[in-house]
């Protein structure tokens, strides 16, 4: 199983294109955001065009076209034909609803309910990204309770951060905008750290030190068909195996741009009220592309911490395979 480095790209992406549509839908029908034209068109606009990104990554992810349309069928990966058949589908809607706020300015009525289909199938989306991974039971640590609620509440987190950059762009922010990103970092900072920590302990588990058996340490060991099981690194070439190497630290490094920054800068604009609108803009954007920057570390320790479980048969024919 291979992963390329433009599945970084194409998660990241899609996070923030499905995030920031989910929260368009919802906050726009709910009419929680004027319908102005100039803000529709760039939140709008970025949101498909990160999607779309997305799309075009994960085809050069699977190297050629028709790789991607066998990939999406639903005989070869049950998940990635439904988040290929949501994520189509999402445009229909939100057609529709940018049609409404960008040549009516007007997100209410029919286009409301466009917006919140729009939101539900963005979501949709997102979970089918996130179940492409935690339906893979030779992976453990993706195949666990945490890894479709952080691909969840990241993506509406990075959403949250380009909305309220956009808002404060085209002076239409106000709380209900500009506060958001406060819970929704805080909620995928938790969640996030609790799949680390699942991740930590699975690593614990499968260490040479607790293989023998139960040690001082209270961790028992495997149990015996599990340890004449062998765990093989997912992903392979330098830049996953530098990622590995350094996990600790870029884990660090993916909590400071991710969450710790995001949250530093918005507690700053509250506490700057009467500060000019240039100097709320300028903030809002540089936190939001930090933490999208950090949302792409993220991705990059998820893809390299993993390792498959394969029988010591596979693991025996693989290496005289390699030689």
């Amino acid at each position: 199983m291979h992963f390329a480095y433009s599945a970084i790209l194409s998660t990241t992406s899609s996070g923030l294109g499905h995030g920031l549509l989910m929260l368009l839908g919802i906050m726009g029908a709910t009419g929680l955001i004027a319908a102005d034209r100039g803000f529709g068109a760039a939140a709008l606009g970025l949101a498909l065009s990160a999607a779309t990104l997305a799309l075009f990554a994960d085809i050069l992810h699977l190297g050629h076209p028709e790789r991607a349309l066998a990939a999406a069928s639903p005989g070869r990966s049950a998940w990635r034909w439904r988040e290929r058949l949501a994520g189509t589908a999402a445009y229909v809607p939100a057609g529709i609803f940018a049609l409404g706020w960008l040549a009516w300015e007007d997100a209410g009525g029919p286009f409301a309910l466009a917006g919140l289909a729009t939101a539900a199938l963005a979501c949709v989306t997102v979970c089918c990204t996130g179940m492409i991974y935690a339906s893979l039971p030779t992976v453990p640590a993706w195949s666990n309770r945490w890894t479709v609620p952080a691909y969840l509440t990241l993506a509406l987190a990075t959403g949250s951060l380009w909305l309220a950059a956009l808002s404060r762009l085209f002076d239409i922010a106000h709380p209900a905008i500009t506060h958001l990103p406060v819970a929704l970092v805080l909620l995928a900072w938790i969640v996030k750290t609790a799949y680390w920590r699942r991740l930590d302990i699975q690593h614990l588990a499968a260490s040479p030190k607790t293989a023998a058996g139960p040690g001082g340490d209270g961790v028992p060991g495997p149990s015996p068909r599990r340890s004449r099981a062998r765990r093989r690194s997912v992903m392979r070439g330098k830049g996953y195996s530098f990622a590995r190497g350094h996990a600790r630290r870029l884990r660090r490094t993916a909590q400071g741009l991710a969450f710790a920054v995001p949250l530093a800068f918005t507690e700053l604009e509250m506490f700057l009220p009467d500060a000019p609108t240039g100097l709320h803009t300028v903030i809002a954007a540089v936190t939001a592309c930090l933490g999208t920057a950090g949302v792409a570390v993220e991705r990059w320790l998820f893809f390299a911490e993993a390792r498959r479980v394969v029988s010591a048969h596979d693991a025996t024919h693989d290496a005289a395979g390699a030689g």
